[in-house]
């Protein structure tokens, strides 16, 4: 079997216990939800303060529901010491952080296609600009955020207060992901006019940053993660 293969199996595996369990989803799901509601709540919908912190709201809750996720993401290989198991198994490491990157991006982006209709609806907005641009700026934002997560996900799974521990090593990290995505998407929520040369440049500016960092944490699993999994 070859490396490709191998990631698709442990991907498979991930899926399947989710579909029995739904732990995963559901927590992640339901956290988004009482943050839309109590926003929704919190701010009146017409207004144009609105309008400037919704950006930043969709994103809060995409992170802090994804944060659950990843926690739940290596908990479940901690029982019975099935991670020990899948490092012990005739694979290399670096497909088994590439397995949880995608089982995690699909349960995150399962997460966000329910959510963020529900954003919009909730508070009455409108979207001015490209929804194709706009799905770009989330799925480069998300791919930011796990590929970062997953691996300190893995960092902290064998300590005892990783729930706590992991939200702490992950934000700071991540802040140059999180501001970027939120750059970008009040941009386009903006309607991004053809005239606005400048804001245009910014877009792509923010773009190109989430691309960036993107790749670097794609890149750095394939020399860290090995160390990882034994610390």
């Amino acid at each position: 079997m070859g490396f490709l293969g191998k990631i698709a199996n442990l991907v498979w595996k991930d899926l399947v216990t989710e579909f029995r369990t739904k732990e995963m989803i559901s927590s992640m799901f339901i956290f988004a939800f009482l943050v839309i509601l109590i926003f929704a709540f919190a701010f009146t919908p017409t207004r144009e303060t609105t309008r400037e912190v919704f950006p930043g709201i969709i994103w809060l809750g995409f992170t802090f529901a994804g944060i659950l996720g990843l926690n739940r993401s290596f908990s479940g290989e901690k029982d019975n010491d099935a991670l020990l198991g899948l490092m012990l198994a005739p694979v290399d490491r670096t497909a088994i952080y590439f397995g949880k990157v995608i089982s995690n991006l699909v349960f995150m982006g399962a997460m966000e296609i329910i959510s963020l209709p529900l954003f919009f609806i909730l508070f009455s907005f409108r979207l001015e600009g490209s929804l194709w641009l706009l799905l770009l700026v989330i799925m480069l934002g998300t791919l930011g955020f796990i590929t970062v997560g997953t691996l300190l996900a893995a960092l902290s799974a064998n300590t005892r207060t990783s729930e706590i521990l992991l939200p702490l090593i992950v934000f700071p990290i991540v802040i140059p992901v999180i501001i970027a995505a939120v750059k970008s998407t009040g941009i386009l929520l903006m309607g991004m006019p053809p005239g606005e040369v400048q804001l245009i440049a910014d877009f792509w500016r923010w773009i190109k940053l989430l691309a960036v960092f993107d790749v670097v944490f794609l890149v750095v699993p394939f020399v860290l993660f090995e160390y990882v999994l034994e610390v």
